[in-house]
């Protein structure tokens, strides 16, 4: 079997990890949230916190995600000391046991949704992304720069008629949604209305080439770093996978993916495979992707969308939506079968199941808790995913005889 893990964003995760447990995941995935972007994670951090997950039972599979400084996505003064950081970092882990480190190389912002809270045909809660919206922030409350010339007619429009029934408490969500951190990072990767217009200029004068022979150029200088210490990197899709606020994007197509294995030809330079993300793009057929990058990943997760070609999409169930999940999860179980016959390594396969939606039994377990639940990151509706995702890959399995 693929080995079922769970993000997990560590003490402060409403999610215990006893309940994680119980899901069926043996396997953790985190991250040293509370170190700052560009800090070196020594071992001794590293260490306090496998002892943790390892004292209910569960190994620490994935470290997801060792932060990309912004100086080293735009070649900015000092960026060399974050490289030497980052590769340290790896170093530290691949000491420690940690043989999988997720990355991703999204300019200024991790993610984006326009919608947090928007309501299923079941009332379960999940997040949407609509392009009407992106472009009403954008252009009448970020009021970024030459803006307008990069959007179509229709998309202005349909911004303005949007924009212009919004309340101010509306507006005022709108914005938190926008500008909200990374989910497990608390306010450290949250921008202001101006902190966000200031990281958009400063990626001014850096195209999508530029950001491309960047992220090469770090590959070429962390690469090497991963495979002394027998660690495996996989870098994440862009989430959505195309420009937001005029920033290049560079992990979004089958060209980009290919362009950074050719990069660095090597097993420790592999991809983190998230069907979410591949599949909010129009045009990305993701079990395609998947047989085509099979060899190189490193880490999968897997969830679903519904999407349209004007770049809208919403979260679905693990096993509804656009994304064929049985074709992406046939992919990689003919693909683990494969490296076992060949004895490579590099067979486990971590795969989480990414996102869930909030269901009723997660917003009592917030109110009972007093804390809050991460969008996406709820324990019932991923457990649903992941009983999904379970029961699937058994039933590939039996298909294809590799049960």
């Amino acid at each position: 079997m693929l080995e079922q893990t769970w993000r997990w964003f560590g003490p402060q995760d409403p999610v215990t990890l006893k309940e994680v447990k119980q899901t069926g995941a043996t396997g953790v995935v985190t991250a040293l949230h509370h170190l700052p972007t560009g800090t070196v994670w020594s071992v001794d951090d590293i260490m306090r916190r496998k002892q943790m997950i390892e004292s209910v039972g569960l190994r620490w599979s994935v470290a997801e995600s060792i932060p990309v400084h912004e100086a080293i996505k735009k070649r900015a003064p000092g960026y060399e000391r974050y490289i030497e950081n980052f590769k340290t970092s790896v170093r530290n882990l691949g000491r420690c046991g940690i043989d999988t480190v997720c990355y991703n190389f999204m300019p200024a912002l991790d993610w984006s949704r326009t919608d947090l809270a928007a309501t299923c045909s079941d009332g379960s809660i999940a997040s949407r992304f609509e392009m009407h919206a992106l472009v009403a922030f954008d252009l009448f409350i970020l009021q970024r720069q030459k803006a307008e010339g990069e959007y179509s007619e229709l998309h202005i429009q349909k911004a303005r008629d949007y924009y212009a029934i919004l309340s101010e408490a509306d507006k005022a969500k709108l914005i938190r949604t926008i500008l909200l951190g990374f989910p497990g990072s608390g306010e450290s990767s949250s921008y202001s209305l101006e902190g966000l217009k200031s990281a958009c200029d400063e990626y001014a004068t850096i195209d999508k080439a530029a950001l491309q022979s960047n992220l090469q150029h770090f590959l070429r200088e962390i690469v090497p770093a991963a495979e002394e210490s027998g660690v495996l990197l996989g870098i994440h899709p862009d989430d959505p996978p195309f420009s937001l606020f005029g920033l290049p994007r560079v992990v979004s197509t089958h060209d980009d993916l290919q362009r950074i294995i050719d990069a660095v030809d090597s097993p420790s330079n592999g991809i983190t495979f998230c069907s979410g993300s591949l599949g909010a793009g129009y045009q990305n057929d993701v079990p395609a992707l998947a047989r085509a990058f099979a060899q190189r990943v490193n880490f999968i997760h897997l969830r679903n969308v519904s999407r349209n070609q004007e770049g809208d999409f919403m979260e679905e169930n693990h096993l509804d939506g656009d994304v064929d999940m049985f074709e992406v999860m046939k992919v990689f179980v003919l693909e683990q079968q494969r490296r076992l016959k060949e004895g490579r390594a590099d067979h486990r396969m971590p795969l989480r199941p990414d996102h869930g939606h909030l269901m009723r039994a997660d917003q009592l377990l917030a109110e009972t808790k007093s804390k809050q639940v991460y969008p996406g990151y709820s324990l019932f509706g991923r457990m649903r995913g992941l009983a999904e995702l379970r029961g699937l890959e058994l039933g590939v399995r039996r298909i294809h005889g590799t049960s």
